[in-house]
């Protein structure tokens, strides 16, 4: 996701709080089903009743049109709580376990139990949805949240402290507003889990913070996304989903195209479609720039600009006074310049030529292992090549970025990528604890089990296991 954390400091009893949190959670009123449906409920509510809110906090902090936030932050949230909440009861059912005839009679199963009190660190590129997500997950597990949102997206940051308590149950679900310091603060106290959602170099740090107490994590990271293009590609199509998940929300998505290896005998071609789609698409935009978060955030990927050695195909053009950037697209970039070797995570799009397939999956699978790689092929042949060759956390198919909302996949990383996975029932699972259960009756008890061991019960023991 590549972040940093700045600004917002807040003074909190980290040890309080988690120790609310543990009151509620051993009183045992999340477990209930009824408590976990009404909180999902609460989630749904919220996107929908607060959208307008949710929108003017999102415009303040990064800029984003009304129709960007419904669409990456609001509509994601609400569907993932209403797919959780329909098939929850089904989820929580112990689930029968055959057992070898060694161990009959007996009965086995599988049942799920609430992990305790889970931490949520969102980041500031989604800080609505990839908050609200983990959280579906923590409450339909039947754990109790504490949810510190990004400081570096204050007024959303607000939002969330105002309206989570609004929705869901105050108590069994908290909001810490804070800098990195709070993060750690909680860290200390034990919890059961830390969901984490940013950028590798500050998940080191969550883990590292988690790891004095064994504290569980899932890291939820970024890296460098590829997107494999072969000559047999559809272009138009190709430019315009390539292009359209780019630019969403200014580049800064951990899902986004990060580069793209193109086959030699296309390369020109759709370098050009991808301008001209540019061109289209920003229309109507007013200004040639898109808005970066912060100052940091711009000064890193001005200087990706100023460093280039690339042929600028389009854009390049920065404006500090207002944050912006244009969009970018840099034709065959040095490998080693920053731009090919740092996450960009803004609206920058190298494209680089290469000589056939087996080029392009040993230029990524020699790289760390990304969020996301993304092939568009018509052939079948390549499809194969690069679901049984490339390691990434998903792999898309002629498209990107929509398997983050797609419930029944599991969404994480791999590797430097992050690890842990949520979305849907993966998500339930992530922040359950699968309890292995055994039920024996205390007849027969066979004498020859236990010793002293004749050589009758030893053969009849050989026998049996």
């Amino acid at each position: 996701m590549g972040i940093e954390q700045d600004a917002l400091t807040t003074t909190v009893d980290a040890g309080r709080v988690v120790t609310d949190l543990r009151r509620v959670f051993a009183e045992g009123r999340t477990r209930p089903v009824q408590w976990r449906i009404a909180q999902l409920e609460g989630i749904e509510r919220l996107v929908v009743e607060r959208e307008n809110e949710i929108v003017r906090a999102l415009a303040e902090d990064l800029g984003r049109t009304a129709l960007e936030t419904w669409l990456i932050d609001v509509a994601p949230a609400r569907a993932e709580a209403a797919h959780v909440r329909k098939r929850l009861r089904r989820w929580m059912r112990r689930s029968l376990r055959r057992l070898p005839a060694n161990q009959m009679p007996g009965l086995a199963w599988v049942q799920y139990e609430p992990l305790g009190v889970v931490l949520i660190v969102g980041p500031w590129n989604y800080p609505v949805t990839l908050v609200l997500k983990p959280l579906i997950a923590a409450v339909s597990a039947g754990n109790c949240a504490v949810i510190k949102p990004s400081e570096i997206t204050p007024a959303t940051s607000r939002l969330l402290a105002r309206l989570v308590p609004e929705y869901l149950d105050p108590e069994a679900v908290v909001v810490v507003e804070g800098d990195g310091a709070v993060t750690q603060n909680l860290l200390v106290q034990r919890v059961d889990h830390c969901f984490f959602t940013g950028g590798t170099e500050i998940g080191r740090k969550v883990m590292a913070g988690a790891a004095p107490h064994l504290t569980p994590v899932t890291l939820e990271l970024g890296g460098k996304s590829p997107v494999i293009v072969t000559a047999d590609a559809d272009l138009d199509v190709t430019a315009r989903r390539i292009v359209w998940a780019k630019l969403l929300n200014s580049g800064q998505t951990c899902i986004a195209p990060d580069y793209l290896l193109v086959d030699r005998s296309v390369r020109d071609d759709l370098v050009t479609k991808l301008v001209d789609t540019v061109a289209a698409f920003r229309a109507d935009a007013g200004t040639p720039g898109m808005r970066i978060v912060n100052e940091r955030q711009f000064d890193r990927l001005a200087e990706y600009l100023a460093q280039t050695r690339a042929t600028v195909a389009l854009g390049g053009g920065v404006d500090r006074g207002d944050l912006t950037i244009e969009p970018t697209v840099l034709v065959d970039p040095e490998i080693d310049e920053p731009v090919m070797t740092e996450e960009i995570f803004g609206p920058i799009l190298p494209v680089l030529a290469v000589d056939s397939l087996d080029d392009a999956v040993a230029f990524v699978t020699t790289r760390p292992k990304p969020l996301a790689a993304y092939l568009f092929s018509r052939s079948a042949d390549a499809r194969r090549r690069v679901l049984a060759e490339v390691s990434a956390g998903s792999v898309v198919v002629n498209q990107l970025v929509y398997q983050y909302i797609a419930s029944g996949l599991p969404f994480g990383g791999v590797g430097a990528s992050g690890m842990g996975q949520y979305n849907g029932r993966w998500g339930f699972e992530q922040l359950s604890h699968r309890k292995a259960v055994l039920v024996k009756p205390f007849k027969p008890d066979p004498r020859f089990a236990y010793p002293p061991y004749t050589d009758r019960a030893a053969a009849i023991l050989r026998r049996l296991f």
